[in-house]
């Protein structure tokens, strides 16, 4: 057969994969190889193999011949397929045992001077020994070995730069670096002078554990510009600033404040754009969650099973519907079913603690919280859920060790000073509550009613009554149907035998719960109080001798 002939056939195998007709271009590139024996061709048949799922065919195919372990491209899909089947161990020993140092640093370039056809066709832009390394990374994730897969990742960055998204994406949604990891990690990126925009949207992908002001600073840089950006560059900002991508991140960012109605506000203005954005959804499942929306958990749940019936997020989805109504039994078995389906699933992890933890099965949360520490090193959230089960077993002591990672949540500082409340350590309780306030960005909602009440009860107990009052007074503001506030604010006005306040606000806690004991014994005392102290004098000088 002429070359021209051969040439036309292979234009016919690449425009059949190109309109992903994949059985054609199957029949095609076997018939090319066998003609030519070129191994080129070999690999487009391989290639067009494994587009069409026939993994373990394309891997006998790549590995019966001879140059596999000569060609890195070979080697590399040879890789892949074995990544397709789940065969973690072979997938490494393919890949060659090249070593990493702790910087992320390949030891052993052997694999370097590997031979490399086509070399100019296949690297415009991301190396192949990059995307090696990239695997790599996944095998020994999947194997769990965190510690190499983080290795292998940093490397990859460190050879690929920032072009191949899918190794810090990797890092970040795995929880693998702590935050100031991940800022040393955005700082060794080489972006060159035309990635400006690059370099503002990953900053934005990192763990907000920011002071407000920085995070929000960060999210204007990359809508708006900032000083030095050039007017080229503002313009492709300006395209971006309604990005699903970005506004997702946005959205996670309000969640984790804990303004949970304004994220799910803007998640469902996004997934009006976008329903399938899957990283939208989580974020929108969480805030619901956190809502009492179970409506919305429901439709959901429903939609995500049917479109993606074997993705973690679809079992995760109906875990959280059953545990928004309070079935935690039911919750607890998809919560579970999510984690077998991806054990990488960190809000999984969590999801199946809380469960076991709201029904006071201690040894079992703490088990998922541990898991979900070991897996997770970044996450600050299990660590600070080990420490609340902790605290309600009464471990207080235990409960302040466990320390967390992320210095700017509110909750972190809230269960701090919760902790030292139950340890009567007064002073520092306020410390922490007050610092809890002023970490939550924007003005208080009704999430927050227990932070402001926790603030007065450690302020009554230090005597510092006004300053009481006032706090209870922000939580009536919040919400006018919590017994707590009524019955702290009466006992304060008690404290200060201003009875009168003190009858009036122990009837208003009672009209929300008429059988409490406390309130109940405390008004009895306040009536007696007020009665022993006799009528005001002012009263009776304004009555003249009526009561003679």
């Amino acid at each position: 057969m002429r070359e021209e002939e051969i040439e036309r056939l292979r234009g016919v195998v690449r425009d059949c994969v190109s309109k992903h007709l994949y059985s054609s271009a199957i029949f095609f590139a076997d018939k090319v190889a066998a003609i030519t024996s070129d191994p080129a061709d070999i690999y487009m048949q391989a290639q067009a193999l494994y587009l069409g799922r026939h993994y373990r065919r394309a891997f006998h195919l790549l590995n019966a011949s001879q140059i596999v372990l000569r060609d890195l491209r070979f080697r590399y899909l040879a890789a892949k397929c074995l990544e397709e089947l789940k065969e973690w161990d072979q997938c490494l020993l393919m890949l060659g045992d090249a070593k990493v140092d702790e910087h992320g640093n390949i030891t052993d370039t052997r694999e370097c001077n590997s031979m490399y056809l086509d070399r100019d066709g296949e690297d415009r832009e991301i190396n192949i020994l990059s995307a090696i390394c990239f695997l790599r990374g996944k095998a020994y994730e999947a194997l769990e070995n965190r510690a190499q897969a983080r290795l292998w990742l940093f490397s990859e960055i460190h050879l690929c730069s920032f072009l191949l998204f899918q190794a810090l994406e990797c890092l970040i949604e795995n929880h693998m670096l702590a935050c100031d990891e991940e800022k040393t990690l955005l700082s060794c990126l080489q972006f060159g002078p035309e990635d400006g925009w690059l370099s503002s949207f990953y900053s934005c992908l990192i763990k907000k554990y920011d002071k407000e002001n920085v995070v929000e600073a960060k999210f204007r840089e990359l809508e708006q510009g900032g000083p030095n950006t050039k007017t080229s560059e503002k313009s492709v900002l300006c395209t971006l600033k309604a990005n699903t991508d970005l506004l997702a991140c946005k959205a996670e960012y309000y969640h984790q404040c804990g303004e949970y109605q304004k994220c799910f506000e803007l998640t469902s203005e996004l997934l009006e754009k976008d329903p399938f954005h899957l990283k939208c959804t989580l974020v929108h499942l969480a805030a619901a969650m956190e809502l009492g929306h179970s409506n919305e958990l429901y439709l959901m749940a429903c939609n995500l099973v049917k479109d993606y019936p074997q993705k973690a997020l679809s079992w995760f989805a109906v875990g959280c519907y059953y545990y928004c109504i309070k079935k935690y039994d039911q919750a607890r078995r998809y919560f579970s079913k999510s984690t077998s389906l991806d054990g990488t699933f960190a809000s999984a992890w969590i999801g199946y603690g809380n469960a076991y933890a709201a029904q006071e099965e201690g040894d079992q949360a703490m088990s998922a919280y541990r898991t979900a520490a070991r897996l997770f090193p970044g996450y600050h959230l299990p660590t600070l859920y080990i420490g609340m089960e902790y605290m309600r077993t009464h471990s207080f002591k235990l409960a302040e060790q466990a320390k967390s990672i992320c210095p700017s949540d509110p909750l972190v500082y809230n269960e701090l000073g919760v902790v030292s409340y139950h340890m009567k350590e007064y002073k520092k309780a306020v410390r922490w509550f007050e610092k809890t306030l002023t970490h939550i960005p924007s003005s208080l909602s009704e999430i927050w009613e227990s932070t402001v009440i926790n603030l007065a009860h450690s302020l009554r107990k230090l005597k510092r009554y006004n300053e009481a009052i006032t706090y209870y007074e922000r939580a009536l503001a919040l919400s006018t149907r919590s017994l707590s506030t009524y019955a702290g604010l009466a006992y304060t006005y008690h404290l200060q035998n201003n009875y009168t306040a003190a009858i009036t606000y122990y009837h208003k806690a009672l009209w929300l719960k008429p059988d409490d004991q406390f309130c109940t014994e405390m008004l009895t005392s306040a009536l007696v109080d007020e009665s022993r102290q006799g009528i005001d004098p002012m009263v009776e000088s304004r009555c003249g001798g009526l009561f003679i």
